[in-house]
């Protein structure tokens, strides 16, 4: 079940945006998302939080520039999603550009698991670094640093994730979340993290002199990548995160992006020109994902790595059919979950753990997502890892932080949870196969405990309806000129039409004439073939239809109510 609510805005806010020659609508919905000034609306690249904020940033540049002036080898320990994999290509370009011996690993989900492990620092080992660098992980790697200290390297930790109550003994770590960190960004992904460590080097290296005679390297063309992990990972877009998503989808859009990300986007037939973070997060994000998801994440980073245009296109086709498998995988998972639910009263539950032998690890986190969606519940999927372990990746919703939520079950049941972390929204854990039925049980304690019946309601919040003037073209494009994203979700808007006309294209969509008092407009709903009844009260966005050269106003519908 779904409620349609409207936004509330603070009205005086409202008005003074207005007053600063925003349109009202603009001035209404930014004020709905927290805008206070328009100051903050400003993406230029000078308004980015320093870097002197972002506590042991500094620290850990005076580590690095001693090592590449003393040309000792760098090994960066990425992650095998689009957020480790954007930051490792960060590191390994930015890096390589300054001057260091550096080279990357990325552990294979299915056989070392997430994370700085004991046992990934012993394959690194064998390549005889002198340091690793972790990207987008390490914060919780207690065991591994302690592991890598004992066979003579040192570890630098660049991560993102919330710590938990022991933080590992490395050399340093810079992490936004980390106690004592004043950083006034608490939503840097993990490559913005790895951007801001180079920006903090790039400065302690010209202090020394060592560009003397040399033109320093421009970090700006990294910011596609920062981009496109920020996005990927759904992070909170706060003012400081627009700013890098914007100054990096300005460079794809004029194509100064890397061969990789060019080539992600043709294969997904996507003009660079008209890039937008919807781009970013559904078609190039998750054919970056399918390499970590289903093979190994290095071939998702030679993507991004390589400066080949045709070598760049070869691998986007490899991970194009990866995330055509992906999605058939996804489907069957969703098939046979819906099965088992097919019975299943949302009334009867606040929470959901399912497992079934036959789902793929590598796919459990989007079947989750998916079921969390259709349910609105806090869903953890579980599949059988190689090591006999369950591997369960979980999505919440409002109202419970995941991580937080199995902290919790881990306090009240030591033994229930191997090794468990997140963010408020997302999670992954392991557990003994014969302790699913203790975890369902205890998840769903917790669940109850922080969650009210309120919240297990669906709401679909809005910017309110649209006067007649305010349907069109201009109004559209600056919408479409704006960053969306999580915490700052695009506008939807509401109002009562009626159906004149509908068929179905594409086999799957629903192609829709509409009429208003505010007028007649074209239509679509994507992925639902479902008949529209006649008169609908509809949920849309504004989108510009592009067609033999011209361009037409349409709404695209989101959800709607109707006899």
């Amino acid at each position: 079940m779904s409620k349609i609510a409207q936004r509330s805005y603070p009205a005086d806010i409202a008005t003074q945006l207005a007053g600063t020659g925003i349109p009202p609508l603009l001035a209404r919905i930014y004020a709905a998302r927290g805008i206070g000034e328009a100051a903050q609306l400003d993406t230029d690249i000078k308004r980015l939080l320093p870097f002197t904020l972002l506590k042991n940033a500094e620290t850990m540049a005076e580590l690095l520039a001693n090592a590449i002036a003393a040309q000792k080898k760098i090994l960066i320990v990425a992650d095998y999603d689009a957020d480790g994999a954007t930051a490792c290509a960060v590191a390994m370009r930015g890096l390589g550009a300054l001057g260091a011996r550096v080279d990357f690993i990325v552990p294979n989900r299915f056989e070392y698991g997430y994370g700085l492990t004991p046992e990934i620092v012993r394959l690194a080992k064998r390549s005889e670094p002198d340091i690793l660098l972790t990207v987008d992980n390490g914060i919780a790697s207690v065991d591994g640093v302690a592991e890598a200290a004992r066979l003579g390297m040192q570890v630098l930790v660049t991560d993102h994730h919330l710590p938990g109550d022991t933080l590992p003994n490395a050399w340093c770590i810079v992490n936004p979340n980390q106690p004592g960190c004043a950083f006034p960004s608490k939503h840097l992904a993990g490559v913005g993290v790895m951007f801001y460590v180079l920006m903090a080097l790039r400065a302690e290296m010209r202090k020394r002199g060592m560009f003397a005679g040399k033109t320093e390297p421009n970090l700006g063309t990294l910011l596609d990548l920062v981009a496109l992990g920020t996005v990927a990972d759904v992070v909170r877009l706060d003012d400081n995160n627009r700013i890098l998503v914007q100054q990096g989808l300005q460079r794809i859009r004029a194509g100064r992006s890397c061969a990789g990300i060019q080539a992600l986007l043709r294969v997904a037939r996507r003009p660079a020109m008209q890039a937008s973070a919807y781009e970013l997060g559904f078609i190039v994000g998750p054919r970056l994902n399918a390499a970590g998801r289903l093979e190994d994440m290095s071939l998702g980073i030679r993507c991004l790595l390589t400066d080949d245009t045709a070598e760049a296109g070869e691998i986007a086709a490899k991970l194009d059919a990866l995330n055509q498998e992906r999605r058939s995988i996804e489907a069957d998972m969703q098939d046979s979950a819906l099965a088992t639910l097919d019975s299943f009263d949302p009334a009867d539950g606040y929470s959901l753990s399912l497992f079934n032998e036959e789902w793929h690890q590598g796919v459990i986190g989007i079947l989750a997502s998916r079921l969390k969606d259709k349910f609105h519940r806090p869903v953890i999927a579980f599949a059988r890892a190689q090591t006999g372990e369950l591997k369960g990746s979980g999505r919440s919703i409002a109202g419970l932080h995941l991580r937080d939520a199995l902290d919790l079950v881990s306090k009240r049941h030591p033994h229930l949870i191997l090794k468990f972390g997140g963010h408020a929204m997302a999670a992954g854990l392991s557990i003994h196969e014969d302790s699913l039925h203790d975890f369902r049980s205890a998840f769903e304690a917790v669940a109850r405990e922080l969650l009210d019946a309120e919240a297990l309601v669906k709401t679909i919040a809005t910017d309110g309806t649209l006067d007649a003037m305010e349907f069109s073209l201009s109004i559209a494009r600056d919408l479409q000129r704006q960053v969306w994203g999580q915490g700052f979700p695009e506008p939807l808007f509401e109002g009562d039409f009626r159906v004149q006309a509908q068929r179905v294209v594409g086999e799957k969509h629903l192609k829709l004439k509409l009429s208003s008092p505010a007028g007649s407009f074209d239509a679509i709903r994507f992925f639902s073939a479902e008949p529209a009844p006649d008169t609908i009260h509809a949920v849309y966005s504004l989108s510009i239809n592009e067609y033999n050269g011209s361009e037409t106003l349409q709404l695209i519908v989101r959800h709607w109510t109707g006899d």
